[in-house]
């Protein structure tokens, strides 16, 4: 018989791959990427120009997305045309969009998800020291 703790425990196990499908997608670039791939198929080269993003930065986040199992690839020529695997990715960009228009401001400004723009750029590392309290005056901005 199953513990009030251990169904908890197991709640959660069965709610991680949903967790790490929004975590993948709750980057900006990577969110970027895949609503441009909703549209159509593209290369590299299209998704740098369009996104204006360093070519380094769009392969990477495609690598991730990729290994995630949220896009894919096919050869074209010299060159690699991305493409969605699943176009249920596409109701759940509907479904955030009316999530959205419905919860108003709410979730812009909810202050757990927000980052101050002064600390936004400034290395994981610096931040934690900060909230650590153990950040020497020259990490410090």
């Amino acid at each position: 018989m199953k513990t009030a703790g251990r169904a908890g425990v197991d709640r959660r196990a069965d709610l991680a791959p949903a967790a790490a499908l929004f975590r993948g997608l709750a980057d900006p670039t990577r969110l970027a990427i895949a609503q441009r791939l909703a549209v159509g198929e593209a290369r590299v080269v299209d998704l740098v120009a369009e996104l204006a993003l360093a070519q380094s930065t769009v392969s990477a986040h495609l690598s991730c997305l990729r290994e995630c199992g949220l896009v894919d690839y096919r050869p074209q020529g010299r060159a690699s045309v991305y493409f969605l695997t699943h176009r249920e990715l596409l109701d759940v960009f509907l479904a955030a969009e009316s999530l959205l228009a419905a919860a108003g401001d709410a979730v812009a400004l909810c202050p757990a998800y927000r980052k101050a723009p002064e600390l936004a750029d400034r290395p994981r590392r610096a931040r934690r020291a900060d909230r650590d309290g153990t950040a020497s005056q020259s990490t410090r901005l």
